[in-house]
């Protein structure tokens, strides 16, 4: 999967001269968190968070009510140095950069132009479209070793038992030499399928199924 599936087209941008105090308004109107400012090329020149909007608010124990803070350009406290992406990228590699800068947004550029935008809120509604958790279903853990065709061992076995896998994913096991397969399937009621797996030997995580587990 690439950005430009998961990406939001309509961007909220504003410029360097908008007031803190309007920018206040643009997110509360929009229901957002982050502001792209850009010049008239749409270029980005920055970033302006509900936290540096936050910081930058006068504080409620000042009694003379000044509000010069507010009357000042986003361009004072906005982020300029911005990590981008393209369109083009795929969502993994945005994932990864998302948890390596601890960012909340990335802008996504195509030709130095602003044309979409990707937040926490994105990735998370995509990984729960890629696991199928939104889906009736029920996972299950296996841990299983990591050798070339376990994988395709355990998805055979769904395969012959006519139950559909919604998602897979693989993760690595606290054993040594060995990984977790996550298999989201299709059923409602696991019982009889971890039941069948366990006879064939399979070393199953989860569900912890009383009678089945003993």
């Amino acid at each position: 999967m690439i950005v430009e599936d998961i990406m939001n087209r309509e961007v909220i941008t504003t410029k360097e001269t908008t007031t803190i105090a309007e920018a206040i308004q643009l997110l509360k109107k929009h229901h957002i968190r982050h502001l792209l400012v850009s010049n008239e090329q749409k270029e980005l020149v920055g970033i302006v968070s509900d936290r540096d909007l936050k910081a930058a608010m006068p504080s409620i124990l000042l009694k003379n009510g000044d509000d010069e803070q507010l009357r000042q350009p986003v361009s004072k406290i906005m982020t300029t140095i911005c990590i981008t992406a393209h369109p083009l990228d795929f969502v993994e590699d945005v994932a990864s950069m998302f948890y390596q800068f601890e960012i909340g947004c990335l802008p996504i550029l195509e030709q130095n132009k602003i044309v979409g935008i990707v937040t926490e809120t994105d990735l998370l509604h995509t990984l729960v479209e890629l696991t199928g958790a939104h889906q009736p279903s029920s996972q299950i853990e296996i841990e299983v070793e990591d050798i070339t065709g376990k994988l395709a061992e355990v998805a055979s076995f769904f395969k012959e038992h006519q139950i559909k896998i919604i998602s897979v994913l693989v993760y690595p096991s606290k054993k040594e030499n060995y990984r977790v397969l996550v298999f989201r399937v299709q059923t409602i009621d696991p019982v009889s399928i971890v039941t069948e797996l366990k006879k064939r030997d399979y070393h199953i995580l989860w569900p912890q199924i009383p009678g089945v587990d003993e």
